[in-house]
C-alpha cells in the first residue's frame, strides 16, 4: 500500500472512532485507537400537488408564511417530553427520509419510508424548550400502509450510497411554525421507531438571529448503507464515498443524524431566551444568496465541517454587512464540497473528493477542487471567516479561562486561571497568525493540549470587523453539547462535564445571544487584540 492508502486507512477508521468519542454513538463504538491530531487528508487526524397525504389534525398553532415568528409565544404553549426514541427495534424495523431538506412553512415534502411493519404513524415534533420538555407535538397522521422497500444500491464510480424508494406519504406542513424538526416513526404494534429531521426555514431572516442546521455534515458522517465519507465497510479510507446523498435516512441517534448532540441544545437554549429566531440549514445558506440580508447573527453549531464556496461567500458577505457570526462548535468550514441533484431534487448530493480531488469530473469541467479548504489548489483557509484555524483532534483537555474581564464572561464570576474538565475535545481550534487572521481578535481562553504527544493550546476568540459585525468562535467541539451539563461529571454523561461547566457555557452563550440579537456588536464591544500578550508574536 503506499503511503496515502496507509494514511487514508486510518482516517476512516479514525472518524469512525471520532463520532464514538464525540457522540458515544453506539453504532461506532468499540473502534481501535488509531494515530491521530493532523489536520491534513491524508493523516489520521480526519482519520477519522392533488395529493396532500396526511393532514394535520388541528394541533398545530396557526401561523401564516412571511408572518413575524414570535418565539415566545410558541414556547409558551405546552410541550410534550415523550417525543424521543423509547423502543428502537430492530435494525431496519422501520427507517426512512424526507425528500427535502427544509421547506417553507405551508409547503409540502414526501416522506420515504420503509418497515417490516404492516402499519406506522408520523409524529412531527418542533424542537424548543418548550418549559423544558425540548419538544412539542405539531402533527400526528393517522395509520399509513407500511412495507419493506427495496435494498439500496451502491454507484461504482463515487460509492455512492442511494435508494430508490417510491414515496410514502406525502406531509403539508400548513399551520406548522418555523423550526427544527423531528419526525418520528413508529411501526404498529411497537415494532420499531426513528427519526427523520426535517426544517421548517424562514422564508426572510432580517432583524432576527438564524440557527443553521449542517445538514451537509450530517450527511457527510452518514454510514447508512455501510458507505459515508471516511470509509467503506472495509473500514478503509479509499474504499470511502466520493459522493454522498440525502436520498437515505440517518444511521446515528436513531435517524436524527449529528443533530441531537450538536445543535438541540443550543436550539433549545436559544428558545428559551426567546430571542427572535430563523431557521435555515446550510443548503438553503448556500443556494440563497441574500438569504441572511439584514440577520442580526448567524450561528454555526457544534459540528459544521463541510461547507460549499457559496456558503462560505454568503456567510463572508453576511459579516461584512455587520451580521454577527457564533460559531459554536470547531472544525468548522474545514471541507470545501459541491452540492449537486439527486433524482429527488437540487442540492441533495455533497461531493466531496478531498485528497482525490483531481480525479472528480465537476474539477476537471472547472468547478472548485473539493479539497480541505486550507489546502491547493486555491487554498483558503478557514481562520480568514473564523478567526481560529482548526488544529487537530483526538484531545480531552481542561477548558482555561485567561481573560475573564471580557463582556462575555458576564455573570459567570470566573477568575484568571480557572479551569472546566473535558469542556475541550474531541477537536478543537486555535488562533494561529500563520494562517489568515482578521485583526483585531481577543482570545478569551487559552487552553494548553497535547494532542497525539504534541503539545499545543485550544482557543475561544472574538473579533471584529470595520463593519460593525462581531465574530465568535468557541474553540471546542463540546460547547453545545456543555450547555445540557450537569451533576459532578463523574459519570461518562456528556463527556464527563459537570455542572460547573454546563454553567459557564450556559451564561456565555446567553451573553453571546442577547448582544449578537441587538445588531453589529463591534460597535459597541470592540475586540481589543490581545495575541501578542497570549503567544508572544505580532
Amino acid at each position: 500500500m503506499d503511503q496515502e492508502h496507509i494514511a487514508g486507512g486510518a482516517e476512516g477508521a479514525g472518524r469512525r472512532r471520532f463520532l464514538a468519542m464525540a457522540t458515544g454513538a453506539a453504532t461506532v463504538a468499540g473502534i481501535g485507537a488509531v494515530a491521530g491530531c493532523g489536520t491534513g487528508d491524508g493523516d489520521a487526524s480526519k482519520g477519522a400537488g392533488a395529493d396532500r397525504g396526511p393532514k394535520p389534525d388541528g394541533s398545530a398553532s396557526a401561523h401564516a408564511p412571511g408572518a413575524g415568528f414570535d418565539v415566545k409565544a410558541e414556547n409558551a404553549r405546552p410541550g410534550n417530553a415523550d417525543w424521543h426514541v423509547t423502543k428502537a427495534g430492530p435494525a431496519r424495523a422501520i427507517e426512512g427520509f424526507a425528500d427535502r431538506v427544509s421547506v417553507l412553512p405551508g409547503e409540502s415534502f414526501g416522506l420515504h419510508v420503509s418497515t417490516t411493519a404492516p402499519r406506522f404513524t408520523v409524529s412531527a415534533y418542533r424542537m424548543g424548550w418548550y418549559g423544558g420538555a425540548r419538544a412539542r407535538l405539531v402533527w400526528r397522521s393517522e395509520a399509513l400502509p407500511g412495507g419493506r422497500q427495496a435494498e439500496h444500491v451502491v454507484e461504482p464510480g463515487t460509492r455512492m450510497v442511494r435508494t430508490r424508494w417510491p414515496r410514502t406519504a406525502s406531509v403539508d406542513t400548513t399551520g406548522w411554525p418555523e423550526g427544527c424538526y423531528l419526525l418520528r416513526l413508529d411501526a404498529q404494534g411497537g415494532e420499531g421507531q426513528r427519526f427523520v429531521p426535517v426544517t421548517v426555514r424562514s422564508a426572510a431572516t432580517a432583524g432576527r438571529t438564524v440557527i443553521v442546521n449542517a445538514v451537509a455534515t450530517w450527511q457527510a458522517y452518514n454510514r447508512w448503507g455501510g458507505y459515508g465519507s471516511y470509509d467503506g465497510p472495509s473500514g478503509g479510507y479509499a474504499s470511502r464515498s466520493l459522493a454522498v446523498t440525502f436520498d437515505r435516512p440517518y444511521e446515528y441517534d436513531d435517524g436524527a443524524g449529528l443533530f441531537l448532540v450538536y445543535e438541540a441544545p443550543l436550539v433549545a437554549l436559544a428558545e428559551r431566551l426567546g430571542i427572535p429566531l430563523a431557521y435555515a440549514t446550510t443548503t438553503d445558506v448556500a443556494r440563497e444568496k441574500r438569504l441572511l440580508e439584514g440577520a442580526s447573527a448567524v450561528l454555526s453549531l457544534g459540528h459544521d465541517e463541510y461547507w460549499s464556496p457559496e456558503q462560505r461567500a454568503h456567510f463572508t458577505a453576511a459579516r461584512d454587512a455587520g451580521t454577527n457570526i457564533a460559531v459554536l462548535g470547531a472544525n468548522c468550514c474545514f471541507r470545501r464540497i459541491r452540492l449537486e441533484a439527486s433524482d429527488l431534487g437540487p442540492d441533495r448530493t455533497v461531493v466531496c473528493y478531498k485528497s482525490s480531488y483531481d480525479q472528480d469530473p465537476g474539477f476537471k469541467r472547472g468547478h472548485p477542487a473539493t479539497v480541505d479548504f486550507r489546502s491547493p489548489p486555491a487554498a483558503d483557509p478557514e481562520s480568514s471567516l473564523l478567526g481560529v484555524i482548526y488544529d487537530g483532534y483526538p484531545v480531552d483537555a481542561p477548558y482555561v479561562v485567561t481573560n475573564p474581564g471580557h463582556w462575555l464572561f458576564e455573570g459567570t464570576g470566573v477568575k484568571a486561571g480557572d479551569s472546566f474538565a473535558h469542556l475541550v475535545g474531541v477537536e478543537y481550534d486555535k488562533v494561529d497568525t500563520g494562517f489568515p487572521t482578521p485583526r483585531p481578535i481577543e482570545i478569551l481562553a487559552h487552553s494548553p493540549v497535547v494532542c497525539e504527544g504534541r503539545p499545543s493550546h485550544q482557543d475561544s476568540a472574538y473579533y471584529t470587523v470595520p463593519g460593525g459585525a462581531g465574530v465568535f468562535a468557541t474553540g471546542t467541539m463540546r460547547w453545545v453539547e456543555a450547555l445540557d451539563a450537569s451533576g459532578d461529571g463523574r459519570g461518562t454523561a456528556n463527556h464527563g462535564l459537570d455542572a460547573r461547566a454546563g454553567a459557564l457555557t450556559t451564561r456565555v452563550t446567553e451573553n453571546l445571544l442577547r448582544a449578537f440579537a441587538t445588531g453589529p456588536a463591534g460597535r459597541s464591544r470592540p475586540a481589543r487584540d490581545n495575541v501578542k500578550e497570549v503567544y508572544g508574536g505580532p
